[in-house]
């Protein structure tokens, strides 16, 4: 072999070579396994969202609103606060009762920890965002750091970030508030305190009369459901109520004879 092909041979396996060691070196220089690992990058699981807040500055929140609940879902000796949703959250009624954790970062009077708050309103003018929480004054001013959460609330729209937790009612169980329009021939409850992450997919009746038939009943408004017999109905009624991510409960005999409308009957039962 000529001393040229040998001198072009060498240089090809050492061009060769050394390319790959650069790809090599390269390679190792941006390359984290970390990002392999799934738990890591969601590890958080929040996401970004809007916040404003509405009422007293140290307001509980609605007493009703768009889901029909009562301020003291969002008082003491439970966790959560309240804050109405805006169309993504509030979905036409059936966020109703959702909990989230919400926190900020975004401002200097943040404290970057989360706090808990439950759908109970609908903010339907809230829609500058895809996802928006509007806050209690009580709510959004425990996202600041101690002392500044009226300085927080001054910030006017705030970015935060959000995720969906289970709700927790340490010792209640669910109740039904019999729906004042309900009469013999027409029954409808708004439904409160249900533990857990799981919306409330469907509720089923059943009359005494009638041990072993199950008749669906219809989401009304915000978190009232309804059934509309046509006939009279015969108490006491027990309902099943099943989760969107199917667990079923049965309140048995949670509704007795003799129930009246805007009287509110407490079950034994409630999601894990």
């Amino acid at each position: 072999m000529s001393p040229l092909k040998m001198f072009r041979q060498t240089y090809s396996y050492f061009f060769t070579f050394f390319l790959g060691l650069l790809f090599f070196i390269s390679y190792c220089s941006c390359f984290n396994p970390k990002l392999l690992d799934v738990s890591l990058v969601t590890e958080s699981g929040f996401l970004s969202a809007g916040a404003t807040w509405y009422g007293g500055p140290n307001g509980a929140g609605s007493d009703g609103g768009a889901c029909g609940y009562r301020s003291d879902v969002g008082k003491p000796p439970f966790s959560s606060m309240i804050s109405a949703g805006g169309p993504s959250l509030f979905r036409s009624g059936k966020g109703c009762g959702n909990c989230y954790q919400v926190k900020c970062t975004s401002h200097s009077s943040c404290s970057g920890k989360p706090v808990t708050v439950v759908i109970t309103d609908e903010c339907p003018g809230c829609v500058s965002q895809s996802t928006h929480f509007d806050l209690s004054g009580t709510a959004f001013g425990a996202m600041g750091l101690s002392g500044q959460a009226q300085q927080l609330r001054n910030a006017g729209v705030l970015q935060i970030q959000y995720k969906r937790v289970a709700c927790k009612y340490p010792g209640t169980n669910i109740v039904f508030k019999v729906d004042a329009g309900s009469n013999p021939n027409y029954f409808a409850s708004l439904v409160e305190y249900q533990t857990g992450q799981g919306d409330i997919a469907s509720i089923d009746l059943q009359e005494i009369s009638v041990s072993s038939n199950w008749r669906p009943m219809q989401r009304s408004w915000g978190a009232v459901w309804k059934l509309d017999s046509g006939t009279a109905l015969k108490a006491p009624f027990s309902l099943r109520l099943k989760s969107g991510n199917g667990e079923t409960i049965i309140a048995k005999n949670v509704i007795p004879a003799g129930w009246r409308a805007g009287v509110t009957y407490r079950s034994n039962v409630n999601f894990n």
